[in-house]
């Protein structure tokens, strides 16, 4: 190399020059930014990555032993690299990600909970179902029996949902959000959409134990949406969460929402319909207006899946 390269250092916008014998982190210590690295760049913690905005390409590939291990471990993007163990042979765009005190401390935390993300972005489908008129049905029940039934039902909604490739995410009341990014030999757009049927008849076999027990009992609305999210784990002290985020999310919810005015139990996205529309069966189709959001969309009930 000719001349020092430069990394280009975010959120300060200012380069610094790097040489093939520096690491990353050596380059920006050198040019008096003080980057954190709590176990002084033994590749022991990932309290010195950086994301390589440009330029990843001229980076150190493949990466070392040690910060593969901590990658691994994290599964950290691959945008994401440790500052400690980078070497770089052109120019380069980074952003720093651990800037203070407190930004150590949450990622020591994550780090002691053995996080399984630490942000990424996936494309992947989302299920909302919720129970319609659980409040009524409750009214009269000790509140013993309010979480008895509760947790029978949510036992076998999640028996259904591994099933077909998915987990339970998140309870929200009686509401529940499962993914449907896990590895499975079958489409997981088309699995979520049987997880949902399935729950369906989970729920109608529920119905002679919830009538001989209470005289009453319920149905569910589920709606499905894909999309892109943003995973990662949030939380504070002992208390992390893996979790979603992003309009992807809002979607879902507000479709399991529009089962209410439209009398269905179950409806998808024009998203998920376009890619499982050869192996379902589909009952009405409407256009519906959601809260917060310009133009119609278009849904779909669905009624069954078709023998492959």
């Amino acid at each position: 190399m000719n001349k020092a390269a430069e990394i280009t250092v975010l959120p300060e916008n200012i380069s610094v020059p790097v040489t093939e014998s520096q690491t990353i982190l050596n380059a920006l210590l050198a040019a008096g930014i003080n980057h954190t690295s709590v176990c002084g760049g033994k590749a022991r913690c990932s309290t010195c990555r950086v994301m390589i905005v440009e330029g990843l390409a001229c980076c150190t590939s493949p990466m070392s032993e040690q910060e593969k291990a901590v990658t691994d471990q994290l599964c950290l993007d691959d945008h994401i690299r440790l500052a400690c163990q980078t070497y770089v042979s052109n120019d380069i765009t980074i952003r720093r990600l651990v800037l203070d005190e407190h930004d150590t401390q949450i990622t020591n935390q994550l780090e002691d909970a053995h996080s399984s993300a630490v942000g990424e972005e996936k494309t992947l489908p989302i299920l909302f179902a919720d129970i319609r008129g659980f409040t009524p049905f409750t009214e009269s029940l000790l509140p013993y029996d309010v979480v008895h039934v509760l947790n029978r039902y949510f036992y076998r909604m999640d028996r259904v949902i591994q099933r077909h490739g998915g987990r339970i995410n998140n309870f929200i009341g009686d509401g529940l959000m499962a993914l449907f990014d896990l590895s499975t030999d079958e489409d997981p757009t088309l699995q979520a959409v049987k997880a949902a049927l399935g729950m369906l008849e989970e729920v109608e076999a529920l119905k002679p134990y919830l009538e001989k027990l209470f005289q009453k009992s319920f149905d569910i609305g589920i709606g499905i949406h894909v999309g892109n999210v943003v995973m990662g784990t949030i939380g504070t002290t002992n208390l992390y969460k893996t979790t979603v985020i992003g309009d992807a999310v809002n979607v879902a919810s507000r479709i399991e929402s529009a089962n209410k005015e439209l009398g269905t139990q179950l409806l998808i996205s024009e998203t998920v319909f376009a890619e499982i529309q050869d192996h379902v069966q589909i009952g009405q189709q409407s256009q519906v207006a959601f809260q917060g959001k310009s133009g119609q969309h278009t849904l779909y009930e669905i009624t069954g899946v078709l023998e492959s």
